[in-house]
């Protein structure tokens, strides 16, 4: 049995025949990192111009994640949002990546009225029909057109934050706890953009309380 190795239309071709007109393909990046927000994308694309080449953000180049953002965002109705840090530490980071999903979608400067997630569950606060899509940004073109929009808009803001702290090469690991990030963490500190509720940095802050 054949397993298909890029995304395709079928799960957006399935909703219009059930009747949807505005399906939006929704994912998020940013779960596993130490600081900065966790972001979404919803992107609702136009199935006369799809561009070439979407896939899963994370087998991409830069390159060629930067050239797809601008045939993103010319030919498709997008819409990027994030939770911030103090709402992930409130919140936990599962449910503040649901509330940055809800905020991508109604963002939409059209209306979606189905929604397509990425993952198993879809947010309990999404307003619209919608169904959740495993692995969805491998599967579905518009899920991956979420991907890479997410990831390019969260990789920015990480390399901008890193021009303020730029002992912890956020530039390069975007705030993932890679070893010159533990290493920095445990050297200088914790700073006021890192998540306070993840281990590596609550443990630190327990031992400075002490």
């Amino acid at each position: 049995m054949s397993t298909k190795t890029t995304p395709d239309y079928s799960f957006e071709a399935a909703a219009h025949a059930r009747g949807f007109h505005s399906v939006a393909g929704v994912d998020e990046v940013g779960r596993g990192p130490l600081c900065g927000p966790v972001t979404a994308a919803a992107v609702i694309l136009d199935p006369a111009y799809i561009p070439q080449g979407l896939n899963d953000s994370k087998k991409l180049s830069a390159k060629r994640r930067a050239g797809l953002v601008e045939a993103i965002k010319e030919h498709s109705i997008w819409c990027v949002a994030h939770a911030s840090v103090e709402e992930i530490d409130a919140l936990n980071i599962y449910h503040a990546s649901h509330l940055a999903m809800v905020r991508a979608v109604a963002g939409l400067s059209r209306q979606a009225d189905y929604a397509l997630v990425d993952g198993n569950r879809v947010p309990k606060d999404l307003q619209i029909a919608s169904e959740p899509v495993v692995k969805g940004d491998g599967r579905s073109v518009s899920i991956a057109a979420a991907s890479i929009l997410a990831k390019e808009e969260r990789d920015a803001l990480m390399v901008s934050l890193a021009q303020q702290y730029p002992q912890y090469g956020w530039e390069q690991n975007a705030g993932y706890p890679t070893v010159q990030h533990l290493a920095a963490l445990a050297e200088f500190g914790v700073t006021p953009v890192h998540r306070k509720s993840f281990k590596p940095v609550h443990n630190i802050l327990c031992q400075v309380k002490i």
